[in-house]
């Protein structure tokens, strides 16, 4: 047990009893566990938000060439009549 569970044992166990307070404490403990296991796969790291980055970049890039090249063609065909 952490301080703080060993606290809230404290707080519990003068209340409700030694053995129901220790069930609740696990019992909380168990849930917190088990959002905190949910949270981490959103989570992103420094690597991930970077990688991100440079996939925006080269799509953003290979963007802007394919509007060059479409503004290109166009004035090549208008400027030819």
């Amino acid at each position: 047990m952490q301080v703080a569970e060993i606290e809230l044992y404290e707080i519990l166990k003068g209340k409700l009893g030694e053995k129901e307070a220790k069930i609740l404490v696990e019992y909380i403990e168990a849930k917190v566990e088990k959002k905190l296991e949910g949270k981490q796969d959103i989570l992103a790291t420094k690597v991930d938000l970077a990688n991100v980055k440079a996939d925006i970049i080269k799509w953003m890039f290979i963007f802007w060439v394919g509007q060059i090249g479409a503004i290109i063609a166009i004035l090549q065909i208008f400027f030819r009549k």
